[in-house]
């Protein structure tokens, strides 16, 4: 719903992060379907950067970006944009998964790219682009963090924790998968050379220094610029034996691991192996996060949040749940009346206050975290001790507390600014200014606001409230 730009600052012990700059971030509808204002995303790009200039005497030491998955630009011969990059919730990917699977079972498809099912995964996007004019004079496809940063630098390059939410990636060789592209007619010479995070991808532009007031040169660092990724980085762990949670618009629940998952159980519990920092792959599955909730308080005029989840936790536990997966959700409108119709058609006490409406939404969520935290550990042979909640979920006490008691596990949630962090982090340590990755977590531990939760009564609760929505 918005971007930032952050500051950080680095030390021995030391890791601060400041608000340079806040821009909304809102897709508009037109005619040809719903798109993002990438031109006005990148304005509010350069005003913060000028921002954080004027707070640290023109110059910064690093830049990088972070942002959602999926979407991407289309560039012709002249490196010029072709139109607005579509937004991941637009309808145009309808069947275009039927397509994918007539040529690639779906089974075969994930033992190649290990990718959850997702109507909007860039596989499908591409397609349903395929005999589209700008798809026809294209000759280059960058993802959104890394079209920012070519803009920003003038160079261009495919991070790699953001290609594999592509559908086009190996996860066991962390290279293109060429014969899943081959197969499907697609020309993988359309993205730019991969990156690791921690490379270097540029400096900014002098047309870049001329517009924000910074001193170059300033150097731009690829970072994990799938949010999830660096938000995963940001998880401030003691050991191997925790899940995390990356909470806001989604919900990400699942574990880092070593190897992917590729197995058919793996495939049918819909769980994805996307890759993160340091040849980690991020195993998880897809939840409908907080855009459930979003979606509502924007229908009910965007009532005082803290009064609202005050009124929800007076609601009876688990009177009603939703499946917060459910890709009936995944459109914007309604939402109200579309929670509503769905306890309805579950023959569920049918929510109708915003209060009860609120804790159906959070007693659902912390039901698919359960299933979620469980279902990993089960398939993928590896237990845990903790919860790990970070991002903008951390800041709803209710949610963190449900999650405990849903998942009979003490859950630690902070830090906050979780993406944002990470980010940071894999720029300071490409300038040696951190260690390895538990060096990183440990300075998380140590400087980050951090609360925690622990399980209150009896899990058998939401076994009842799981079987009734799931399936006994």
């Amino acid at each position: 719903s918005n971007g930032r730009v952050m500051v950080g600052r680095v030390g021995p012990g030391t890791l601060e992060l400041s608000e340079a700059h806040r821009f909304p971030n809102r897709p508009v509808r037109v005619p040809e379907g719903l798109r993002w204002d990438i031109l006005a995303l990148y304005r509010g790009v350069l005003d913060g950067l000028r921002a954080a200039g004027t707070h640290n005497g023109g110059r910064l030491d690093s830049v990088g970006i972070d942002s959602w998955a999926v979407d991407y630009g289309l560039l012709d011969a002249d490196g010029a944009l072709l139109g607005n990059p579509v937004h991941y919730r637009d309808t145009r990917t309808e069947g275009a998964a039927e397509k994918v699977w007539a040529t690639i079972p779906p089974g075969e498809l994930y033992a190649a790219t290990g990718l959850q099912y997702a109507p909007f995964n860039t596989l499908y996007q591409l397609l349903a682009a395929q005999d589209t004019t700008h798809f026809a004079l294209a000759r280059r496809l960058l993802l959104v963090p890394d079209l920012l940063t070519y803009w920003l630098t003038g160079e261009q390059g495919t991070e790699l924790t953001n290609a594999s939410t592509t559908q086009l990636i190996d996860p066991r060789t962390r290279e293109w998968s060429y014969e899943v592209a081959a197969r499907l007619g697609i020309d993988l010479d359309m993205f730019a050379p991969l990156r690791q995070p921690g490379d270097p991808a540029g400096v900014l532009q002098h047309e870049v220094l001329a517009d924000t007031g910074l001193s170059g040169p300033v150097p731009v660092t690829t970072v994990a610029s799938h949010d999830t990724a660096s938000a995963v980085a940001a998880v401030p762990a003691g050991s191997e034996r925790f899940a995390y949670i990356c909470t806001g618009t989604w919900s990400l629940a699942g574990l880092e691991l070593a190897a992917p998952v590729l197995t058919e159980a793996s495939r049918a519990a819909n769980f994805t192996n996307e890759l993160g920092l340091d040849g980690t792959v991020r195993y998880l599955r897809n939840i409908m996060g907080l855009w459930l909730l979003q979606e509502c308080l924007r229908a009910w005029g965007d009532p005082d949040l803290g009064a609202l989840l005050l009124e929800a936790a007076k609601v009876p536990a688990l009177r009603s749940v939703v499946d917060a997966g459910d890709a009936a959700f995944l459109a914007p409108g309604r939402m109200p009346e579309r929670i509503a119709e769905a306890c309805r058609a579950s023959g569920q006490p049918v929510p109708d206050s915003p209060a009860e409406i609120t804790r159906c939404i959070l007693d659902s969520l912390a039901l698919a975290h359960r299933r979620a935290v469980a279902d990993a550990q089960r398939l993928a042979d590896h237990p845990v001790d903790v919860v790990h909640i970070v991002g903008g979920g951390t800041r709803n006490a209710l949610l963190c507390q449900l999650t405990a008691d849903a998942c009979g596990l003490p859950v630690v949630a902070g830090p906050t600014e979780a993406a944002a962090l990470g980010n940071l982090l894999v720029q300071a340590r490409a300038q040696g200014m951190v260690g390895d990755r538990a060096s990183m977590r440990r300075l998380l531990a140590a400087t980050q606001s951090l609360e925690r939760y622990e399980p209150q009564g009896s899990t058998a609760a939401w076994r009842d409230a799981e079987d009734r929505i799931f399936g006994a």
